[in-house]
């Protein structure tokens, strides 16, 4: 940690990589009938959800730092993100085990770097979400809540998919 670097920044970005390495452990072991298997009652194939999960980290953390700013989020709504799932999955629907776990060490890098370049003021400043019905929340929370828990998320729903 360098010095003047936040210590919660840095647990959050260390959790962040802790969840990323699991889902890229997870997904490099798949095999290619498993990487195909679409989701139950989500329709979305394992191999769409890790290649999901790697290319919403730049998303997740611009909206972080939107609220660390002090700016509200606006125009994110919840029939917004199934429109961009849907679109995501529909364009990426042959992206290939190698290709999804690269782009997710790449951006769950990046993502980890932008946290630890926040400050504690930045963690705590607060801002309306329009995701959350425009509730103040802070940049810590959106963190929490999308970025910091995505992998961990998707995990858990992969390994019951495929009862492991």
């Amino acid at each position: 940690m360098s010095k003047g670097s936040s210590q919660r920044a840095n647990a959050l970005a260390d959790r962040l990589e802790r969840g990323a390495q699991a889902l890229a452990s997870f997904a490099s072991g798949l095999t290619e009938a498993e990487w195909q298997t679409p989701l139950p009652k989500d329709g979305r194939k394992i191999g769409v959800v890790v290649h999901h999960v790697a290319s919403v980290y730049p998303i997740e953390i611009e909206l972080a730092q939107t609220v660390a700013s002090g700016k509200p989020v606006v125009g994110v709504t919840m029939d917004a993100i199934h429109e961009m799932n849907a679109g995501h999955a529909k364009d990426n629907a042959s992206v290939t085990k190698d290709a999804a776990v690269d782009l997710l060490r790449r951006n769950s890098a990046a993502a980890a770097a932008a946290i630890r370049a926040l400050t504690d003021a930045e963690l705590d400043q607060a801002a309306p979400v329009s995701l959350y019905a425009d509730a103040i929340l802070t940049s810590q929370f959106v963190l929490e809540d999308h970025a910091v828990r995505h992998s961990s998320h998707h995990l858990a729903r992969l390994r019951a998919a495929l009862k492991r």
